[in-house]
């Protein structure tokens, strides 16, 4: 597995070592002792989450809040998406720094985002099932979220605007300036 270092600090891009042949292919999606090897983190999952979802949606940018914050290792099981994390700890050198990067079936590529880090999606493919790894249990009561066009970030979800399909909740999620202490 190659681990790729990003700008936020304590996320990264994996890569899995996969073996092909006549039959199809293989290869270790996670695999702990080498997880905390190549990137220092130690996550203990609890909580696995799927998702599927039709091109234009857009999930997020979405957080959990204090005691109930999440670290995320996310990957596509089928279909391709953009993924994209954004450093909302307010102590991190690497605070409001965002991470995008192309997540597919084909690609096979993981991200792992840390606790204090918002995260969002947006399907590009027809149609995509999305799976998260939670090292912490979903807390409805600490939610959080900013709204996904915040001009601090000025992220490029690849979708024109008139494409996306985003819940009623996601429209209106505040801003960053407003949703995460600075």
């Amino acid at each position: 597995m190659k681990v790729n270092k990003t700008e936020i600090e304590g996320c990264f891009i994996m890569e899995p070592t996969v073996f092909e042949d006549k039959r199809g292919y293989f290869f270790e999606s996670f695999n702990q002792e080498k997880f905390e090897t190549l990137t220092g983190a130690k996550p203990f999952f609890v909580q696995d989450n799927e998702s599927f979802s039709s091109k234009g949606v857009l999930r997020g940018l979405h957080f959990q809040k204090g005691e109930h914050a999440q670290a995320k290792l996310v990957r596509v099981l089928d279909g391709e998406v953009l993924d994209v994390a954004v450093d909302i700890r307010p102590n991190s050198k690497t605070f409001g720094k965002v991470v995008s990067t192309l997540l597919s079936s084909n690609n096979k590529k993981q991200m792992f985002i840390p606790r204090g880090c918002a995260h969002g999606f947006v399907t590009l493919s027809d149609t995509a099932k999305f799976s998260y790894k939670c090292d912490n249990f979903y807390n409805a009561a600490s939610e959080g979220g900013i709204i996904y066009n915040d001009p601090t970030f000025n992220i490029d979800w690849i979708l024109e605007s008139e494409d996306l399909i985003i819940s009623e909740k996601d429209k209106f999620l505040p801003v960053f300036k407003e949703a995460v202490p600075h």
